[in-house]
Parts: structure tokens; C-alpha cells; sequence
């Protein structure tokens, strides 16, 4: 958006809508109607593959992947290009519908989709360094608490202190090698300035430095076992390729809805390490999906068909907000599945749920004060109108 497109904008909506990169930066096309968009991706698809034959595509058996896959293997056939390598990680924690329709997948399109296992699974990565809990950078930023020991009082600190830019430089001086925790912690940056509404800060899910406070945490927390299980593996299997091509959607949220570093359109980028990245359904809403799913005739995995499901991925992972509900919709056709979900995330789905409660009641204590404070007011005010009229 430029300057003057900016100054444009009425003043009511310059004060309530926040223009973020993902959005100022994005292509023309993530504004077309389905039909239209599609074709824009089929064209993006073609251009990249053409100049980067040797690439891998991560697929995971979800929703995603599979319009994915039958978006590149269209271009394919229709420009006559060589096959693309399809990778599936299998965490250890899959769910038996997903296995089984990759394996369907491969088989209907004829492509082959090489499986991958992980050295150190989910069960030995969590029992070694934790589990997660509620996000990926929520666990993180427990995890250097936890580590380095940290006490959560450096945020009280932080928080009465006139000088914060002073405060800030005195911890880092007390707590060497914890910058990141502190700022986690504090809800500052490195200058010390408060950053107490992004992502990267304890207090980016409401009332989570409180809880912690009153609620002392039972277990390890880490993410660190997506690293072990997906990531490394991810970086080993895709080194000898020229482009990697994987499933992400802005509609997905969290990180990978924010800009990054190495790319503006989030489509498609160059690595630090020379290779190049393809999201070509980065600007495909759900509505979009369902669009193509329908128009295509696809069929997802039983998970979404039969289950019930609406998103897939590590099977109970502690991360997701609906795990412990989907585990139930999981229940009655993989029970083993679930039991050893909850043997290995368990402590971090009651964890969650003691939070959430506790969350529900300090909003009901806040609107009944906000709501006391509104009685007071407009008794004073109407106290100074009948003060008024008799004067």
C-alpha cells in the first residue's frame, strides 16, 4: 500500500484496522474469486517448477496437502514436466487414516510418496526435554524458564520500574545468556521498551503470567519433539533439493501468518542457504478449499470424512487448542491412538484446562467490575444532573 493510498484511507478506519505486511505486501491474486486464483497458482506452479525441476513437496495426508498435490501434478501433466519427489513424516504419532490415505494417494495419482521416520520419536523427545504447551513460542519461552531457572518475579520487577530501559539492561547483567527469557518474561524487547501485545511474550495468551504465578507448572515443557520429529528431519531429506514446496495458509495463523526475513509475498522465496521455497496455497482461504474440493470431486482422508476432524497433523499434539475433542472424535476408531496421546501429552491437556477455567473466571470478575464501575458512573452522573436542574 502506498503513502498516498494510505492517506487515503478515512480517518474512523485508519484508527481501527492495522494494515500488517502480510497484507500490504500481498499479490493481486489473493484477492481473485476461486476459479481465478487457482489458475494464478496453477501459472505460479508451472514458472517455478520449469526453473526448478528438482524439487521435493512435502505431504502430510491433510486437507492442504491433498489440493496441493493435485494442483502440481495438473501442471504437471499439462506442461509435460518431470516428476516431483513427495515426502511424508512420520512422527511416530500418526493416525492409522492417514497413513492409509497416503498410501491411496500415491496409488491414484501414480506418484511415489517416500515415508520418513524420525531418529529420536515424540515418546523419547518428550520424556527427554518436555511437552508443549499452548503454542509453539509459549513453550519455548517456559522451556528457558524452566532451564535457566529463571524466577517469574523479574517480571514484577520489570514492571515497577521507572527507568525500564535501566531494569532490562540489569537483568540481562544478572541472568547472562537469557535475553530471549527475559524478554518472554517482561513483555519488553531488547531495549527494554514494553512489548506486552506480540507473540514472542508470556502475556500474549491473557492472564498467563498470573496463572503460572498461582498455578505453578507440574512438567517439563518444550517443543522441542516438532524439531526432533519434523524438522530435522525436514532440513536432512530436502538438503540435495534445488526447491522445497510445502502447504502452508495465511488462514492457518499463528507464525506462519507473519512476514519473514527472507521473502515480502510469502509465496515463494529464496533460502539463506541458496535452495528456494515454494507455498503456492499461502493466499488460499478455507472457502477457497472448499471451492476446489468440490469442484474437483476430492476426497480427504477418512480423519476429515469419517472422524470428523478439521485439521490433521501429529495426533493429539498439545499444541492445538481442540486436541483433547478431537482425541474423543478419534476414540472410537484408533482408541490405542488415543490412550497413548494422553499417556504422553496428558499433563499438559489438564494443565490447559485448569488454565482456561481460571482464564473464564478472571473475564467474569473483570466484566462484573467494568460493570460496577458502570453503575457508579451513571449514578454520579445522574446525581449531577438533578444537582444541576434544582440549582
Amino acid at each position: 500500500m502506498t503513502d498516498v493510498a494510505v492517506k487515503n484511507i478515512p480517518k474512523t478506519i485508519k484508527s481501527t484496522q492495522f494494515y500488517s505486511k502480510v497484507y500490504t505486501d500481498r499479490p493481486a491474486y489473493a484477492d481473485f474469486e476461486a476459479p481465478r486464483k487457482f489458475e494464478a497458482i496453477k501459472s505460479i506452479i508451472a514458472k517455478r517448477l520449469i526453473e526448478h525441476p528438482n524439487a521435493i513437496c512435502s505431504y502430510s495426508g491433510g486437507s492442504d496437502s491433498d489440493i496441493m498435490l493435485h494442483l502440481i501434478e495438473t501442471v504437471r501433466k499439462m506442461f509435460n514436466l518431470p516428476p516431483v519427489q513427495y515426502c511424508f513424516f512420520n512422527t511416530g504419532f500418526e493416525m492409522d487414516a492417514i497413513k492409509r490415505h497416503v498410501r491411496e494417494v500415491a496409488a491414484l495419482y501414480g506418484v511415489t510418496i517416500t515415508e520418513h521416520r524420525p531418529k529420536k520419536n515424540i515418546v523419547l523427545a518428550t520424556r527427554e526435554h518436555g511437552i508443549p504447551f499452548v503454542s509453539k513460542i509459549m513453550s519455548s519461552g517456559l522451556e528457558g524458564v524452566q532451564k535457566k531457572n529463571i524466577p517469574l518475579s523479574i517480571a514484577d520487577e520489570y514492571a515497577n520500574a521507572e527507568d525500564k530501559a535501566a531494569k532490562r539492561a540489569e537483568l540481562k547483567k544478572r541472568y547472562p545468556g537469557c535475553e530471549t527469557t527475559i524478554n518472554f518474561l517482561c513483555c519488553c524487547n531488547s531495549k527494554g521498551e514494553p512489548r506486552p501485545d506480540i507473540q514472542l511474550v508470556i502475556n500474549s495468551s491473557k492472564y498467563m503470567l498470573d496463572f503460572i504465578k498461582e498455578n505453578p507448572i507440574p512438567f517439563k515443557v518444550s517443543n522441542k519433539c516438532c524439531d526432533y520429529c519434523k524438522k530435522q528431519v525436514a532440513h536432512s531429506v530436502q538438503k540435495p533439493f534445488d526447491m522445497v514446496i510445502t502447504g502452508e495458509r495465511r488462514d492457518e495463523g499463528g507464525m506462519r501468518s507473519v512476514p519473514r526475513k527472507d521473502n515480502t509475498s510469502m509465496c515463494f522465496s529464496e533460502t539463506a542457504d541458496g535452495r528456494y521455497r515454494l507455498r503456492p496455497l499461502f493466499y488460499v482461504s478455507d472457502a477457497d478449499k472448499q471451492w476446489y474440493k468440490d469442484y474437483h470431486k476430492l476426497r480427504y482422508s477418512d480423519a476429515y470424512e469419517v472422524y470428523g476432524l478439521t485439521r490433521t497433523g501429529c495426533c493429539g499434539c498439545s499444541i492445538s487448542a481442540r486436541a483433547v475433542e478431537d482425541l474423543e472424535k478419534i476414540r472410537p476408531y484408533e482408541p490405542g491412538l488415543v490412550k497413548a496421546a494422553w499417556n504422553v501429552f496428558g499433563d499438559s491437556y489438564r494443565y490447559r484446562q485448569q488454565y482456561n477455567e481460571y482464564k473464564a473466571r478472571r473475564q467474569a470478575e473483570e466484566k462484573k467490575q467494568k460493570s460496577k464501575r458502570g453503575d457508579r458512573e451513571q449514578t454520579a452522573l445522574w446525581q449531577d444532573l438533578k444537582e444541576a436542574s434544582n440549582s
